[in-house]
Order: structure tokens, then sequence, then C-alpha cells
């Protein structure tokens, strides 16, 4: 499942740990995606309003400011109340902040459970992509 030839969909990957963020990356490269990354909520947000992606995969636990925190301000802006996300992380549901529940969120998927190529169909399926 590989989005169309003419389209150029953005994915920002935020998310603290290398080995994780680096396999996100590679995955959605290759899968015909522009991906940028970041590795805290801080950064993420930045990036967020520079890069305008499409779908953003964001962790939750990270270092200077979690994703949920990251989440909040990013529905403050214009610019990001509108963002598609998809919260990818090892928290489980009932595990996560319950602040959570009051921001839109396209997707939560754990990582343990779920594959890259299986996020790359998740991500397919949030933009709508055949």
């Amino acid at each position: 499942m590989t989005q169309h030839k003419d389209l150029q969909y953005k994915v920002a990957v935020i998310e603290d740990e290398p080995s994780i963020r680096n396999l996100y990356l590679t995955k959605l490269e290759l899968c015909g995606f522009t991906v940028q990354t970041a590795t805290n909520g801080h950064e993420g947000l930045a990036l967020v309003e520079s890069f305008k992606p499409d779908v953003v995969l964001l962790d939750l636990l990270m270092p200077h400011m979690n994703g949920d925190e990251m989440l909040a301000k990013m529905r403050a802006e214009e610019w990001g109340a509108n963002v598609r996300v998809i919260i990818l992380t090892n928290v489980s549901r009932d595990e996560a902040p319950s602040m959570l529940r009051f921001f839109h969120v396209d997707r939560y998927v754990v990582k343990a459970h779920h594959t890259p190529t299986q996020v790359v169909e998740i991500v397919n399926e949030v933009l709508h992509i055949a």
C-alpha cells in the first residue's frame, strides 16, 4: 500500500528514541512520504508549524515536553487545530494521560503491538490513501 505517485504527503515523526525515530523515518520514506523528525515536544511544535505535515506520529513520553503537552499547545494554535495526529507510543490507552480525550486524535497506536508496515498502513488509512 503506497501513496499515489503524483502526491507527496508529509509526515512528522516526534519521537525521542533515535532507533525508533530512524526506523519510522526510513520506512515512511521508502513508502514515498516526505518525512521530518523531532526529538521532543518543543522541537515537535516548531516542526509542525513550519513543515505543515499532513499527519503527525506523536510519542507520549519524551524529555522537555511530553506528547500530550505538545498536542494541547498545538491544538490551541490556529495552524495546529486540525492537523491529523496518530499517537504512536508504548503507553497503553488505559495509562494514557486523561487530557488526551479532550483533543482530537485520529488513531492511538501502541508501538509494541504494530509493525512499521502496519503503522504505514494506518497512516494511509488516516490520509485516505488507497
